[in-house]
């Protein structure tokens, strides 16, 4: 199993740089990444559907994978149609395209489920599924993707880059440290392989990470830019590591109800799509937020 993982880790991560850096020399706009995007989307969806597919309610695949491309497809209206720097001013407006295309789906469902109604007992399960599916699959990831153009175009790898390496050096930090000093269980019952000190060593290595990639990484992509200030680096790599965390949990908790180890069987040793993002979906909200709050592209003053 092990040997799986490096090996399709050592096909997926050199794939990914390499659609970054082609996606980095279209400029804003960023079409590849786009794509890349819609195709994750679409997706999830299709496993989140998957997962909770011997569930009596009635789950519509296809129109919660279109609405989860469009919802997170939303991220790059203000890329595409809106003329001027947007976030210099008003750095949430972007997220405003996203809500509309999320409320206009959610219309569309509520009118689905009443013109279908029958008999009592599944409409709201099968609204509230839709919602959770175009929230986790649509929202969440089109507000990542925001992360492109939070501190301008030409840092946007950059800033993607951070809330990989956090996420991901947490992953690794943890399994490490887990497998080395790992006895209390953090969540038996949703995790059983996490422990606390798993968790303490992912969140300082998610920590020592980061902050190397914050301070030391800007003059590479332009020698103009400065590093990130420590304390922020390193806050912004512990916080953004343990949101990453947190949201390999709560993807664990989807699995559980729905009485599954992976959300799907497309990558031995790793599982669906769904497990590999898992902590990206998770941290990217909260690393926009920082990115928005925090002085962390010195380089914009």
């Amino acid at each position: 199993m092990l040997g799986w993982r490096l090996a399709i880790s050592a096909i997926l991560i050199p794939a990914l740089f390499g659609l970054f850096y082609l996606d980095h020399q279209t400029g804003a706009a960023a079409p590849l990444l786009a794509a890349f995007v819609a195709l994750i989307a679409a997706r999830s969806a299709w496993e989140m559907g998957d997962l909770y597919a011997e569930r009596k309610f009635a789950i519509r695949r296809p129109w919660l994978m279109l609405a989860s491309v469009m919802i997170a497809g939303a991220a790059w209206w203000p890329a595409w149609f809106w003329p001027g720097p947007v976030l210099d001013t008003a750095p949430f407006a972007s997220l405003g395209p996203m809500t509309l295309c999320l409320a206009l789906w959610l219309l569309f469902f509520f009118l689905r489920e009443a013109g279908d109604f029958q008999a009592p007992g599944k409409t709201v399960e099968a609204l509230g599924f839709a919602t959770l599916t175009l929230g986790y699959c649509g929202v969440l990831l089109g507000v990542t993707a925001q992360l492109r153009w939070v501190a301008g175009a030409p840092a946007g790898y950059f800033v993607l880059g951070s809330v990989l390496i956090a996420a991901k050096s947490c992953d690794i930090g943890a399994y490490t440290f887990g497998r080395l000093f790992g006895k209390t269980k953090m969540a038996p019952h949703l995790s059983p392989g996490k422990t606390w000190a798993g968790a303490g060593g992912g969140i300082a290595t998610a920590t020592v990470a980061t902050w190397a990639w914050l301070r030391f990484v800007p003059p590479m992509f332009n020698t103009d830019w400065g590093g990130s200030p420590h304390g922020y680096a390193c806050a912004y790599g512990a916080i953004v590591g343990l949101a990453g965390m947190l949201g390999d949990l709560c993807e664990s908790l989807l699995k559980r109800d729905a009485g599954k180890k992976d959300s799907a069987a497309l990558f031995p040793g790793f599982g669906g799509l769904l497990d590999l993002v898992d902590s990206v979906l998770f941290a990217g909200p909260v690393a926009y937020l920082l990115w928005v709050w925090w002085p962390l592209a010195e380089w914009q003053k």
